[in-house]
């Protein structure tokens, strides 16, 4: 249930991931199967309606009463493990519940002390944990207390069922709040993440331009002024203008440059989270050597690592995935060596997409290649680019 995998076609969770509200059908059944399958301590309540010799009286009204009981106790659980009613909901439905428990139990007998396991999970799942450190063990004395009027070792037996399971899902409760908080965080952290950005290049772009527009903007006055009686001045202006704002536009270029070029350690601290978040089990370096890799040989093998991760987060349908970056010597010189494997199918099996074809062209151009196809338990990816041997790198410092 706590586990997110990612259907790779459509970017929707596979899985509900705990504290997400079901946002389709296949969420939907996941998670009533998941809440419903601990319907099985009814077993007790309801057989004892149909064969415990109750009168009509009795057997409706507990009829009643457990099917009050149950939808409160679904509606209350099931919408915890989403979007959490608020407070005073949370303890009108859980009072009901509160009530509902003891006064079954103990109109109708032993049968019914199973309810108290429902009450449990629902006050350890849904209330605060100071409120369910107390709630809880109340539960169980109070489950105990009714039993020895009817069935004490039915009593004994389910109290420590009850303080474990309550317990248990204080955890889960709190698992819950945790995972919305975290969500919430990421999302702060890539808000600021964004303006950080915006704040740079604002910042990077009046550097750049800034000089260049108040130079052009004096020249062009100056020409101005100077044109009527020196037309020759001005046109050494006119030229300056020209000069400045071409240099302009390739520092401008460069600039662009940078900001489009990806970077080999960013790529792989965002391929640890793509892939975390998709629910594939991932192998990821965590710092690269880069030595005596050129700026274009790493961006190349950067481009190469994101298709490779993009392809097995949405097409390959890999639980797990493995990133190797390595330094090799081979007969053409050193090179870099980043390996992409995963045990998925690789993609539709149509042969190569544009997005390899791409990768290969992007790294023949840098000097290196790309090799990529079905291995025996899955698909992998090797790009290779060429590094600077030792000795010229020592020499170029």
């Amino acid at each position: 249930m706590s586990a997110t995998t990612e259907d790779r076609r459509s970017g929707t969770p596979k899985h509900t991931p705990l504290g997400w509200p079901p946002r389709n059908r296949r969420e939907l059944l996941v998670k009533t199967l998941w809440i419903g399958v601990w319907l099985v301590f009814l077993s007790s309540p309801v057989e004892d309606l149909v064969n415990g010799g109750h009168g009509t009286g009795a057997t409706v009204a507990g009829a009643l009463g457990l099917t009050v009981f149950v939808g409160v106790y679904l509606t209350l659980v099931f919408r915890n493990i989403g979007r959490p009613f608020t407070p005073r909901v949370v303890l009108t439905l859980g009072g009901i519940l509160g009530v509902l428990a003891p006064l079954l139990a103990y109109t109708l007998g032993g049968a019914w002390l199973g309810l108290f396991v429902y009450l449990s999970v629902a006050w350890g799942a849904t209330l605060p944990l100071r409120a369910a450190y107390w709630a809880i063990p109340a539960s169980a004395v109070a489950m105990y207390l009714i039993g020895l009027h009817s069935d004490e070792n039915e009593a004994r037996g389910l109290v420590v069922l009850v303080l474990l399971i309550g317990f248990a899902m204080t955890g889960v409760g709190q698992l819950v709040r945790t995972t919305i908080e975290l969500r919430k965080a990421r999302a702060t952290v890539a808000q600021l993440a964004a303006n950080e950005e915006r704040l740079r290049l604002a910042r990077d772009l009046h550097d750049l331009l800034g000089h260049s527009l108040s130079l052009i903007t004096l020249k062009s006055e100056l020409a101005g002024r100077m044109l009527p009686d020196h037309p020759g001045k001005a046109a050494q202006q006119v030229a300056d203008i020209e000069q400045v704002s071409r240099q302009a536009l390739v520092d401008v270029r460069e600039a662009v440059t940078g900001y489009r070029r990806p970077r080999l350690a960013a790529e792989l601290a965002g391929t640890q989270v793509a892939l975390s978040a998709a629910g594939v089990a991932a192998e990821v370096p965590a710092e690269p050597d880069l030595t005596g890799v050129p700026e274009e040989s790493e961006s190349a093998l950067a481009w190469a690592l994101r298709e490779a991760v993009t392809n097995v987060v949405r097409h390959s349908g890999a639980d797990r995935c493995a990133v190797r970056l390595l330094h090799r010597q081979t007969l053409d010189g050193p090179v870099l060596e980043l390996t992409v494997e995963d045990d998925g199918s690789g993609g539709s099996g149509k042969g190569p997409g544009n997005g390899l074809t791409g990768l290969t062209e992007r790294l023949e151009k840098a000097g290196g290649g790309l090799e990529a196809g079905r291995v025996k338990h899955g698909f992998r990816l090797v790009a290779r680019v060429p590094t600077a041997p030792a000795a010229d790198v020592g020499s170029g410092a």
